[in-house]
């Protein structure tokens, strides 16, 4: 590949693989796995199209001998992938003017449901509403190109479509339920997840997958119990945020609708169940190997080298090192900054 050129708002630093540490023992056949389907969705756009973000990783036609020669890597061998990416690739070292990056997880979650609303099936999971208009601002304006507004018309004006409160009060007459589940706080986390399975009362499971969003922003329920002194900072995950709205049925729909953002799903048939649902670039998700990042400043399809801390599994265990390679394939609504990204795990019930 071309050195990338590097855009002002970004930092990137040329390293050698040797630098990247605990490269030499990790597995990438995953990665590569992942990096095959990028190449798919790539395959399709035109030779002159960017990849997106800020331009550093070129153009569609840049990348078609790569994708060529990664169909051709046998993925059984470690080692043999591992030299595939090294003879292949160049490593640049992401760094932000000041601060932390911060990388979180995300999975896809288990529901009860059901297409009809009866007994404890009784919140909805709405499909993509009528009113709603999704505005592309680069059309009007080169200077605003990769932003989006969300909205609906009223009177001739767009207006900001309806928040979570008003959504959940009210319901929507320009929206059909897709399916009905039996526990809001499961439908709360399935739209913070992004797609989830549904096992429905008739013994089926489909995939709730992201369809779109009322284009509200995001706000982190933590931090308002943080905020509100429900939970301490070092306390705080998703199972903690869990177990708080479990505990006050009452208030939970207050701190719920406190996060504005809210999500829409279109059904899917639920295909290879080791995969996960497909990402921003439209390639199923890879548990491990796939990575959620800001597509202002990101290019999907391309691979990425992550180091960090992250929490051991048993909470009285000091945070573990974890080093792994990623494909960049998908993005989310909380993700904004350079070091930033949402890493997506195994499938988990």
């Amino acid at each position: 590949m071309m050195p990338p050129t590097v855009p002002l708002s970004l930092r990137l630093g040329e390293l050698s693989f040797a630098e990247l540490k605990g490269w030499a023992a990790n597995d990438p056949r995953a990665a590569l796995e992942a990096f095959r389907r990028s190449c798919v969705a790539l395959s399709t756009r035109p030779d002159t199209a960017p990849l997106g973000g800020l331009n550093y990783a070129g153009t569609a036609g840049d990348w078609r001998q790569l994708c060529l020669a990664a169909s051709a890597i046998p993925a059984e061998d470690a080692q043999t992938v591992r030299a595939f990416f090294e003879a292949e690739f160049v490593p640049y070292r992401v760094t932000q003017s000041s601060g932390l990056g911060l990388f979180t997880g995300y999975y896809e979650p288990q529901l009860k449901g059901s297409r009809t609303q009866h007994g404890p099936y009784q919140t909805p999971l709405y499909g993509i509403p009528g009113d709603l208009v999704n505005v592309d601002l680069g059309l009007f304006r080169d200077t605003l190109k990769g932003q989006r507004i969300v909205g609906q018309v009223a009177n001739g004006r767009l207006i900001p479509y309806p928040a979570r409160a008003d959504i959940e009060s009210t319901g929507l007459s320009h929206a059909k339920p897709l399916l009905y589940v039996d526990d809001p706080i499961d439908a709360f986390f399935l739209q913070i997840q992004g797609s989830g399975r549904v096992v429905l009362d008739d013994g089926s499971v489909v995939r709730a997958a992201y369809a779109a969003q009322n284009g509200r922003a995001y706000t982190a329920i933590g931090a308002v119990l943080i905020q509100r002194g429900e939970l301490r900072r070092e306390e705080v995950s998703m199972q903690s945020i869990r177990a708080w709205l479990t505990a006050h049925p009452e208030e939970a729909p207050k701190i719920m609708n406190a996060n504005a953002s809210y999500v829409f799903f279109t059904e899917q048939a639920l295909g290879d169940p080791i995969l996960g649902a497909a990402g921003a670039q439209g390639v199923p998700l890879t548990p491990e190997a796939s990575l959620a990042v800001d597509l202002s400043l990101h290019a999907l399809g391309v691979p990425v080298w992550l180091e960090m801390m992250t929490p051991d599994p048993h909470p009285t265990m000091p945070d573990r090192t974890f080093e792994r390679l990623l494909i960049m394939q998908d993005t989310g609504g909380a993700i904004r900054g350079p070091p930033r990204g949402d890493r997506d795990w195994v499938y988990c019930g």
